[in-house]
């Protein structure tokens, strides 16, 4: 059983691959449809995810030793060759990919994925392109798995038609291929002055490189950093993203809500990898934080000023981001479980968010948007509602907009982290550990962190008020239509949620594991090198 068990880490990457391909070669004309091929290759991706997260734990037995489990490629021994790499955060990573998803490819199903040609490719492309920047433990192939995920995601961005779409997509296109040569620019950089693109090796070279060497060491990093950054949605590299988000189809944006994690991802990695080396901005110091905090402010104007929900959607996303750099960037350590606990809540609400804006906008009339005293002095005001009040006494609720109040409702108190759900306990677990931080922290800087945190929350409340008052106070619309296929992954990721919120003791325990084995860089180097591996410059 071991045996097999041995090659888990390859599937997450292998599964996506061969279905996609798989989808590329069949047609629709066949007896077993392609949706149905992709939906059990993401079930089976999930399941793969689960079984690594609780071999990651220690709950179940795992086919390697200690706590970190590396794969090597082609039975290449690091750092010669590729290794994938899965411990505790990878594995959690993984999962939740796996459960966003199959979530949005659910929901795409209802007419989605009929928009265009290549949906479902493209889609199980992008999953394999999360899948290996989360395990991957080279830099070189973090830039192909980089690109393979961005390649998917510009056919997804595209997917559909209008204007408003192409425009954004292109943009969207434009700041990535950039981004994607600073990238490439920056692991020649590295390479040529450590002689390697391991991540561990990378940890150990890097300590010892000399005074001209590690100046072009520090650039590299600095240009690596900005990618990262732009992946993030950092401030002020975020332009492109409430545009892209907003205008792209609801279940492209819904997966499109873990991307900015990636970046995230990588930057936490790099900042534990590097810190005994002396760590380059914005992987050390204070930086990181402060460029968290102005991302955070900048989402929040964007959130006080957006008029459509889309475009509060992605400017949530934003917000959410710019909390989870100031967390990492904070000073100690201790934030890091919390930013974790928030990160898979806040990536679950805003998935659901993006794919229930769609139901919750479907056949509003054009004046829906406009405020009542302009329908007034226009007079487009409904005649027979002025002339006869006592006819509009009761208004029957349907239940599908029963259903569409409540996730809408269960929505805002996620992402703007109301009592009782898990955004709530995200953010109060990241202010008690920010103000139990001192002295590795100055009290202003968790000051500050509160700060933002209660501001952005006040202002999505405000604003997901003011527009959901527009969107379910419209009486001229039609009772809502809604499919099980459509409302059911909705339901499941707020669900989720819920059960996190739940199940606060025992998960936040685990994402404190998650946190304390990724700052145990020694033994993340120690897993993936050999023993007989030489330390040293090249």
């Amino acid at each position: 059983m071991n045996g097999w068990l041995q090659h888990l880490p390859i599937l997450p990457v292998l599964l996506p691959l061969c279905t996609g391909a798989l989808l590329l070669l069949s047609s629709e004309t066949q007896r077993i449809s392609r949706a149905t091929i992709s939906i059990c290759a993401t079930i089976a991706q999930l399941t793969v995810a689960l079984v690594l997260l609780v071999m990651a734990d220690g709950h179940m037995a795992a086919p390697w030793p200690g706590e970190v489990g590396v794969y090597a490629l082609g039975n290449w021994a690091a750092p010669f060759g590729i290794v994938l790499v899965v411990d505790r955060l990878a594995a959690i990573m993984l999962a939740l990919t796996s459960t966003l998803g199959l979530a949005t490819l659910i929901y795409s199903l209802a007419h989605w994925k009929r928009a265009g040609i290549h949906f479902l490719p493209l889609f199980q492309l992008l999953l394999m392109g999360l899948n290996g920047a989360f395990l991957t433990g080279d830099l070189f192939n973090l830039f192909v798995f980089f690109e393979v995920l961005l390649a998917a995601s510009y056919g997804l961005a595209l997917h559909g038609s209008g204007a408003a779409r192409v425009t954004a997509g292109m943009h969207y296109i434009a700041v990535n291929l950039v981004a994607s040569l600073l990238f490439l620019i920056a692991a020649a950089l590295i390479y040529g002055v450590t002689g390697t693109l391991n991540m561990a090796e990378l940890a150990q070279r890097a300590a010892t490189l000399g005074e001209e060497d590690r100046i072009l060491f520090n650039l590299g990093a600095m240009l690596l950093g900005i990618v990262f950054l732009v992946k993030a949605g950092a401030w002020p590299l975020n332009f492109w993203l409430p545009d892209a988000y907003g205008a792209a189809a609801p279940p492209v944006a819904g997966i499109f809500a873990i991307l900015t994690k990636v970046g995230i991802y990588a930057l936490l990695r790099f900042a534990v990898l590097l810190e005994d080396a002396g760590t380059p901005a914005p992987f050390g110091g204070d930086w990181l934080f402060y460029c968290g905090l102005a991302t955070i402010a900048t989402g929040t104007l964007g959130v006080l000023a957006a008029q459509k929900l889309d475009r509060l959607a992605g400017f949530l996303v934003i917000v959410s981001s710019g909390i989870l750099l100031a967390a990492f960037g904070f000073s100690g350590t201790s934030l890091t479980g919390p930013a974790l606990y928030y990160l898979v809540s806040s990536v679950l609400a805003s998935g659901a968010f993006f794919l229930l804006i769609e139901m919750a906008e479907r056949n509003r009339t054009a004046a829906a948007d406009m405020l009542s005293i302009t329908l007034e002095a226009f007079g487009l005001q409904d005649k027979h509602e002025s002339e006869h009040p006592d006819e509009m006494a009761g208004v029957a609720i349907p239940a599908a907009m029963a259903f569409l109040g409540l996730a809408f409702f269960s929505c805002a108190l996620l992402l703007t982290g109301l009592p009782p759900l898990s955004g709530f306990v995200g953010k109060f677990a990241l202010l008690a550990a920010a103000f139990s931080a001192p002295p590795e922290a100055s009290i202003q800087q968790a000051a500050m962190f509160a700060i933002a945190l209660l501001l952005s929350g006040l202002a999505g409340m405000i604003a997901l008020s003011r527009l959901g008052i527009r969107v379910f106070w419209d009486t001229e619309r039609p009772a809502p239509r809604l499919q099980w296929i459509e409302a059911g992954p909705v339901a499941a990721l707020i669900l989720l949620c819920t059960l996190l919120s739940l199940g606060t003791e025992p998960a936040m325990s685990y994402f404190n594991a998650a946190a304390q084995s990724l700052h145990d860089a020694p033994a993340y180097v120690g897993s993936v090198l050999p023993a007989t591996t030489v330390k040293g410059a090249p």
